[in-house]
């Protein structure tokens, strides 16, 4: 039995700060958008797009990222999705007009595509199966929810401070330690060789890039509108493409025998439905606290601290119960607590305070959330053979992104169709109906969790890490 890398903690460190980087930039920009509409002269579509360009980019491109990861070799890939983040970033902060910065968030979402599979799959690669890879999978979680929730603390304080192309700049000197430290740190691996698919990669790059783009528009234009079923209907059609093309494939980009796996399936499902409930909170918190409580960004950086802090406890309450209870009733009790902390935010009032409004939710939020990320990530990386960890990471990272980019959507249909009016009541009444939402969403998910996890993984792939889901 080979000895494990003396590098492996450092290594695992690496990763999470290019984890932490690729997951904050997919949401720091929220609450900068109205700085950089004025600095831009953008008009609020343009502005809009500032956020959704960067999702397009990662979603579009993450089950191919993953897979070139597998085949090209992983640390390759992540270390060449790197110098692509690096010049995106800097080309954000640069950019001289609204034009620009968006190509250059799409840009930049392409490289996140390349890092943050790649980054998963090295990890899964460089643990062996067992509690020491559910330990590094605990932090990497715990990383990870911190950097979805700490855009919202970090992205006010910088743009108050510093200017709003102070949150690009920012990944600038990262990414460089990332370049120096990924050589030395990082080991090489690839999976099985096989050729490239390119009937299943465009098929599916064009699937998940029509599906983002109906998700992204639909609060703005309509979900009935004819661009958001226009695009709805691509995604269809290209997602039928995509599995005419892998069941006829020799070598396919995703072989369909990957979805058997209710393992692979319910831990994604979890990830999903986590994602989807925290960022559509997050993201009507943040219009609440500013716009009814009166929260400048800095105020509401600090007053959100406590959910970033939350998600870490969270992760490693769920690392300890691993190792004592199976994958099942971590994943369904995590959502649960999300759902609660969102049900405990829908009952704000126009006058509440921070304390009895907004802590309590935010607390429990944070904390499931830290959960699920550790919970969804362990059962939907179990079913997968080595050679397809960076496929499985790539399946896994997009359900975060896909379930993101939904969760704003649906937060901000909410707050549409439960809004009557201009007054602070009124308003609030509209994130009220958002936050129910998005708890529906995550008990929702704690369902389909508990059915799909309920049966132990059927063996799809040679050797699978054994994980118990009863």
């Amino acid at each position: 039995m080979a000895e494990p890398d003396p590098r492996r903690w450092k290594a695992l460190a690496l990763l999470c700060a290019a984890n932490f980087m690729v997951i904050l930039d997919s949401q720091i920009v929220l609450l900068a958008v109205p700085s950089i509409q004025r600095g831009l002269g953008l008009a609020a579509s343009g502005a809009q797009w500032v956020l959704s360009a960067y999702l397009l980019g990662f979603g579009g491109l993450l089950l191919l990222g993953g897979r070139a990861a597998d085949l090209a070799g992983r640390r390759r890939t992540f270390l060449a999705g790197t110098v692509l983040f690096l010049v995106a970033s800097l080309a954000c902060g640069l950019a001289w007009t609204g034009g620009a910065l968006i190509g250059a968030r799409v840009l930049q979402g392409l490289s996140a595509a390349l890092m943050a599979p790649s980054a998963l799959s090295i990890v899964t690669a460089t643990f062996g199966e067992g509690p020491e890879r559910h330990r590094a999978i605990a932090v990497w979680g715990g990383v990870g929810g911190f950097g979805g929730t700490a855009a919202l603390l970090a992205g006010g304080p910088l743009t108050d401070v510093l200017g709003w192309r102070a949150i690009f700049f920012l990944n600038v000197p990262v990414a460089a330690l990332l370049l120096v430290l990924g050589p030395l740190l990082l080991a090489e691996s690839r999976g099985a060789a096989r050729a490239y698919d390119p009937a299943g990669a465009a098929s599916v790059t064009l699937a998940v890039t029509a599906a983002v783009f109906g998700v992204v528009r639909a609060p703005e234009e309509g979900w009935t509108s004819p661009w958001t079923a226009g695009a709805f209907a691509v995604a269809v059609l290209a997602g039928a493409a995509f599995v005419r093309a892998e069941s006829r494939s020799a070598a396919p980009l995703v072989p369909l025998r990957t979805f058997r796996s209710r393992t692979l399936t319910g831990g994604n499902a979890v990830t999903f439905a986590a994602a989807t409930a925290v960022f559509g909170t997050s993201f009507a918190v943040s219009q609440y606290a500013q716009g009814v409580l009166g929260y400048s960004p800095l105020v509401f950086g600090f007053a959100t601290a406590v959910l970033p802090v939350a998600a870490v406890a969270g992760s490693y309450a769920a690392q300890a119960a691993l190792g004592r209870w199976a994958v099942r009733p971590v994943a369904v009790a995590g959502l649960a607590v999300m759902a609660a902390g969102c049900l405990a935010l829908g009952r704000v009032t126009a006058g509440a305070g921070y304390a009895p409004g907004l802590l309590p939710g935010l607390a429990l939020l944070g904390f499931g959330l830290g959960t699920c990320g550790v919970a969804g990530s362990v059962a939907a990386l179990a079913g997968s053979a080595d050679g397809d960890a960076g496929l499985a990471s790539g399946i896994n990272t997009a359900s975060f992104q896909l379930g993101g980019a939904f969760g704003v959507a649906a937060a901000s249909t909410a707050v549409a169709s439960w809004t009557d009016g201009t007054g602070p009541a009124a308003l609030t009444a509209g994130f009220r109906g958002a936050f129910d939402v998005s708890a529906g969403i995550a008990l929702a998910g704690a369902l389909v969790a508990g059915v799909l996890l309920a049966a132990p993984a059927r063996r799809t792939v040679p050797e699978p890490e054994q994980v118990r889901v009863k």
